[in-house]
C-alpha cells in the first residue's frame, strides 16, 4: 500500500485488505473499524477466523457515507 492510503493506486493491486490496512486507509484505527463492522455499517468477509474488507466495498461505504453526511 502507499503512504496516501488511496484504494486505486495499490501495486500490486489487492482485492482483500486486512483490518490494520482497512484502518489505515479510511484513516481510523483498528478498534473504530471493528465497532463499525460489528454493527454492520462497514461490510466484511470473513475466510474462516480471518476478517477481510473488499476495496469495493469499503468505496461503496464512503460513497453511501458522503452522500448521507
Amino acid at each position: 500500500m502507499n503512504s496516501t492510503g488511496d484504494l486505486t493506486n495499490q501495486a500490486p493491486f489487492q482485492l482483500l485488505l486486512t483490518p490494520r490496512q482497512a484502518a489505515k486507509t479510511l484513516s481510523i484505527c483498528e478498534r473504530t473499524l471493528y465497532g463499525l463492522t460489528k454493527r454492520g455499517e462497514v461490510p466484511a468477509i470473513r475466510i474462516g477466523r480471518a476478517v477481510r474488507y473488499s476495496v469495493d466495498d469499503l468505496k461503496d461505504w464512503i460513497k453511501k457515507s458522503s452522500e448521507n453526511a
